[in-house]
């Protein structure tokens, strides 16, 4: 699938919010199941995953910026960041707004 490159920071935030709803959806599938037999198997698998939801996080905000900053490109990464943290908060946002609805 081709895409306009102006999409690709809109692109990585819906990525990025997509993969915060996956997390959730495996973490309340994972919560059905009973505890643990070891309770250091708990932190090593949550640690692992905070390392994991780092490295997906730092390569869909990160990684193009990046690359354009080290193509000389400061404005463009700038830009790129820029509107891909602004759409991550505005997703952000409408999670926190579906919350407010369904807690009334």
């Amino acid at each position: 699938m081709r895409y306009d490159k102006s999409m690709k920071p809109f692109i990585h935030a819906v990525l990025a919010g997509a993969y915060i709803v996956l997390v959730v959806f495996v973490m309340d599938a994972f919560s059905a199941f009973p505890p643990a037999p070891h309770p250091l198997l708990v932190p090593i698998a949550v640690l692992g995953l905070f390392v994991l939801s780092a490295a997906v996080m730092g390569f869909l905000f990160l990684y193009h910026p990046v690359s354009l900053l080290i193509e000389g490109d400061r404005r463009g990464a700038l830009v790129f960041f820029g509107k891909t943290v602004g759409v991550f908060a505005a997703l952000v946002v409408v999670y926190f707004t579906a919350l407010l609805i369904l807690l009334r």
